[in-house]
């Protein structure tokens, strides 16, 4: 097999280094770096674990339809496409990062960037060469996260895109979580996927933590969709030697009494879990006035009763106030359409 060819940046000559075979080489560093403009983009620079490979060949990708470069829904802040393929010999994850657009910027003088991480682990980052002056740009860049096969689809990877200023300060244009839990990450066919950036949540946090997910009601087929996409700051109890792991637990209610309930995964070893689970409960239009639904967020404990670490109620006037009912109220306001929302955990709910 060819080899690579890499350079050494200068601050890191002289450390210790650690063989990958084939000729590859990383550094055994946790302080993320990227390369400077004026090195070969063949060169690794290190993560610990994680680094950049180095650009790529779109022709080998099979991207989507063209339109998807043009039509962006109302209120779109921007749109990602990118690729991700494990391999299994070398336990890595390759992310191949493509491009940006439709960046809302407010003018031409965008110098967008984009860093990922790889969840749960929020220290550490990889990161793409700066663009500039375009609210269109073109990466064509490759990234690889050093990762065990038995824990690569219990991880998540976020896409996070900054502008730079004069003064080097970064600013959140939008970002990308994507689970990786239910994808076929050991395809050879390079399929190219796309999301839609989000704004990242810029409310203080809740004493308890916060919990995102979008709600649906289907009128023809009766039908209330709750779609449980993650949780943040949650409030873990201490438990010497144990990991801590958190589930939600989705109560359809009506007058107040349990109808049905639905419990998602337990996600370990994170305050910032990422469900991206699916529940559905039958409903009839009219049995919405005295419905509601509570999401209540439970750290697992092996062997007692799990602890609650927080709830939230969503429904109609009877039982709601704030952004809750105004959830509610949106959902009911748009049929068919998935309404997302961030609310704030409570104990006394």
């Amino acid at each position: 097999m060819k080899h690579v060819p890499f350079i050494v940046p200068p601050k890191f000559r002289g450390r210790d280094w650690i063989g990958l075979g084939n000729g590859e080489r990383i550094q055994d560093d946790s302080e993320p770096y990227t390369a400077p403009d004026f090195l070969p983009r063949s060169s690794f620079c290190s993560l610990g674990g994680a680094y950049v490979v180095g650009s790529i060949n779109p022709a080998l990708y099979k991207f989507p339809e063209e339109n998807e470069e043009t039509d962006f829904p109302e209120g779109n802040i921007g749109r990602i496409w990118f690729a991700v393929e494990y391999e299994l010999e070398t336990e890595r994850l390759v992310v191949s990062l493509m491009k940006v657009r439709n960046l809302q910027f407010g003018s031409d003088s965008c110098n967008p960037f984009v860093k990922i991480h790889l969840l749960p682990d929020e220290r550490r980052h990889l990161q793409s060469k700066t663009k500039r002056k375009t609210v269109n740009p073109q990466f064509d860049e490759t990234f690889v996260f050093q990762v065990s096969g038995k824990t690569v689809h219990q991880r998540t990877l976020r896409f996070s895109i900054y502008h730079v200023d004069k003064i080097k300060k970064h600013h959140l244009l939008g970002q990308v979580v994507f689970p990786l839990k239910n994808e076929s990450l050991t395809d050879d066919e390079n399929v190219v996927i796309w999301r839609d950036l989000e704004l990242e949540n810029l409310e203080p946090p809740s004493e308890y933590g916060n919990i995102q997910f979008s709600l649906s009601y289907n009128d023809y087929l009766g039908r209330l969709t709750v779609v449980l996409l993650r949780a943040k700051g949650l409030q873990f109890l201490e438990e010497r030697g144990v990991i801590s792991s958190a589930f939600v637990k989705v109560s359809f209610m009506n007058h107040n009494k349990l109808v049905k309930c639905k419990k998602t995964a337990a996600i370990c070893g994170t305050a910032n879990p990422v469900y991206n689970e699916t529940f559905s409960f039958k409903v009839e239009h009219i049995g919405l006035d005295t419905a509601s639904l509570s999401l209540a967020v439970y750290q697992n404990a092996q062997g007692e009763k799990s602890h609650l670490l927080g709830r939230v109620v969503v429904g109609p006037y009877m039982y709601t106030r704030g952004r809750e009912l105004e959830h509610w109220n949106e959902m009911l306001n748009k049929p068919k359409d998935l309404v997302k929302r961030w609310h704030a955990l409570c104990i006394n709910t």
